[in-house]
């Protein structure tokens, strides 16, 4: 089987639906069949090869919000060369081109683009910029949905919104949820002397920030032991660096940028306890890999976070916009070794029951075939 798979976001990945795509290429690789990925590049064509997948990067003029119209011209012209080498076409939401294909085409939606702008957390033009696109892309999405055989989803919430904001049939939805290489993101039994709080993921809005760094400043006073180490980068981290700095705390929070897949995964070994504070998800990746190396977990309870936790078994969940509720629970489990191990070896029982790319792309393909039987 060759599958071309379609998304917008940069690739080799760094974090997101690029992981997921990549992650899942290398499972389709390894069980036999041909991906060839076409993402955004930039204003020249490229085409190479990474890790035996074929990436092609069709041109891309980023003029907002239409962007993905103008990339759907090229895209469309560079798929029409090659559409009889390939068996399906797989669409990962959002901000992706809609092919123009008689081929089958499974959509895979990550969030809504109109979920994720309501009420969004900024003001000004970014804000402006983002409901712009968000009514742009509910037409877009609208498009997939009614073009596609198969429509997953990545978590309950995600198809509940699906549901709601599309009329779309909720039985008619399938949830197959992110993985994790639990072969790669494992634990270790002995980590090292300095005791930090990790927070892994983009500095953005709806990601609960100011809330991490709010519940920072009670962990802080209360622990002087205990720093807060931040993995990613993002067009909030001036704003949070400048709050960090007001509140005298730049010693105790460490910012760390982008980390290669190595340095992230020792500071995911390494961490006393890992925090998610978004106000909205999909299905976090970071969520898994931290689960996955055996880290205890604290995160709000929304989205994808409610799919995969179970509070008080393997990990904590905390209402969102909560920074002195979430700080006490980080104490408490400061406090509680055992609890605090428990958790841990909970959470990686759980990766490895639910969420390996393994059993992912092994439902993914049984999907796959399904289409490829109906033709």
């Amino acid at each position: 089987m060759h599958v071309c798979i379609v998304f917008s976001t940069p690739f080799p990945p760094r974090e997101g639906i690029g992981n997921y795509v990549y992650n899942l290429s290398k499972q389709l690789i390894l069980k036999g069949h041909k991906v060839t990925l076409i993402t955004r590049g930039d204003l020249t064509f490229k085409k190479y090869k990474y890790e035996d997948m074929n990436i092609l990067k069709p041109t891309f003029i980023p003029i907002y919000p239409f962007h993905v119209h103008f990339h759907k011209i090229f895209t469309d012209k560079l798929f029409k060369k090659l559409e009889s080498s390939f068996d399906i076409v797989h669409i990962h939401s959002p901000l992706a081109p809609v092919i123009s294909t008689n081929l089958p085409i499974i959509s895979t939606f990550h969030t809504p683009m109109k979920t994720d702008t309501i009420n969004f957390e900024s003001v000004g033009l970014f804000s402006y910029a983002a409901k712009a696109q968000s009514i742009v892309s509910y037409h877009i999405e609208k498009e997939l949905l009614e073009r596609s055989r198969i429509i997953t989803t990545v978590s309950s919430t995600v198809t509940q919104e699906l549901a709601n904001e599309y009329r779309i049939n909720y039985n008619n939805l399938h949830i197959i949820y992110n993985g994790v290489d639990e072969n790669t993101f494992v634990p270790i039994d002995k980590k090292c002397n300095k005791k930090y709080i990790l927070y892994v993921g983009s500095l953005a809005y709806r990601k609960g920030l100011f809330d991490l760094v709010e519940c920072g400043k009670y962990i802080c006073n209360k622990y002087p032991d205990i720093n807060f180490v931040i993995v990613g980068d993002g067009v909030l981290k001036n704003k949070i660096v400048n709050k960090v700095k007001q509140l005298n705390l730049e010693d105790r929070f460490l910012f760390k940028g982008h980390v290669s897949k190595q340095k992230l995964i020792h500071y995911y070994q390494n961490a006393f306890i890992h925090v998610v504070p978004s106000h909205y998800e999909g299905l976090p990746t970071v969520l898994l890999e931290a689960m996955s190396c055996g880290l205890p977990v604290v995160a709000t309870s929304v989205s994808g976070n409610l799919d995969v936790i179970s509070s008080g078994e393997n990990g904590i969940l905390v209402p969102p916009k909560a920074p002195k509720e979430m700080a006490e629970k980080i104490s408490f489990l400061i406090q509680n070794d055992d609890l605090r191990i428990t958790l841990g070896m909970k959470a990686r029982e759980t990766i490895e029951d639910r969420f390996t790319w393994n059993s992912i792309s092994n439902n993914i393909i049984s999907l796959y075939n399904s289409l490829i039987g109906e033709n």
